[in-house]
């Protein structure tokens, strides 16, 4: 999300609380951002403030209050800007997976019902990676929304060409004031979501065969991956917060997906 004023891209940025607008770290104090609502700190506390608005045609503070209110009351809600960006993130990551054939087993192309299938497995486990964490942070009270940055498209572009895949065009950015276990909560979120599915990937190749039993291990290996990625415990990746907030809990999280991970490479025809 980008600063009201600087439009510097934060990553955890701070919302004011008199006008509701969000700041990186140099610009979140009232003066730092000449705040319209700076009154309301000032105020004396036994009278009730009055508001300095004298123009009718510009929008009133509460009505900004209360878009907040009815979006706290919902599961999960989308932005128009948002649903951009996730289709934009879900096409990158697409152009991925069928790019992937190429470099892994070329021979996927004369299947063309294989290897786009795949492609879409593969998307929809980016998908509900970064959607899981979004839920979870709504959950608690928090915004939260996706967002494509520009070094992580650029990263997933060259990715599309080259033979190293790493898939990041974006990620859900979360502002608000949450304490170190909801942080770690929401953080979690997305690799167990593919732990789970890697898990029911699993259980499918003991029940398909032929084009099924394809489809069931490419499942597994690429949730088994993306779950065991995002749980390394460095820089902004999803691990280095589970591992600040609960490291038994990183210990478990990361064992099982380095198992699946090592299971499905070990089985894997795609590779």
């Amino acid at each position: 999300m980008n600063c009201q004023i600087c439009n510097v891209e934060t990553y955890m940025p701070f919302k004011c609380q008199y006008c509701n607008q969000f700041f990186c770290v140099k610009h979140r104090l009232p003066e730092n951002h000449d705040c319209s609502e700076r009154w309301l700190a000032k105020a004396p506390r036994n009278q009730p403030p009055k508001s300095l608005r004298t123009d009718e045609t510009q929008p009133a503070y509460q009505y900004k209050v209360t878009m907040m209110q009815q979006r706290q009351r919902k599961i999960i809600w989308f932005s128009k800007t948002e649903l951009k960006h996730l289709l934009f993130g879900a096409l990158l990551t697409l152009a991925i997976g069928i790019s992937m054939p190429l470099y892994f087993n070329p021979a996927l192309y004369n299947y063309p019902e294989i290897f786009i299938t795949v492609s879409f497995v593969f998307t929809i486990s980016f998908i509900v990676h970064e959607l899981a964490h979004k839920i979870v942070a709504q959950h608690y009270g928090l915004w939260a929304e996706f967002r494509i940055t520009m070094f992580g498209a650029l990263i997933t572009i060259l990715s599309i060409i080259s033979p190293f895949k790493i898939i990041s065009p974006g990620a859900v950015m979360i502002a608000g004031t949450p304490d170190r276990e909801t942080i770690g909560k929401t953080s979690i979120a997305g690799p167990l979501t593919n732990i789970s599915l890697a898990l029911l990937f699993l259980a499918f190749t003991r029940l398909f065969t032929g084009l099924g039993l394809t489809i069931a291990e490419f499942g597994l290996l690429i949730n088994s991956v993306i779950a065991l990625f995002n749980l390394i415990p460095f820089g902004v990746l999803d691990g280095f917060k589970i591992f600040f907030w609960n490291k038994t809990i990183w210990v478990l999280a990361f064992s099982a997906s380095l198992a699946l991970t090592i299971y499905a490479y070990a089985g894997s025809p795609l590779l």
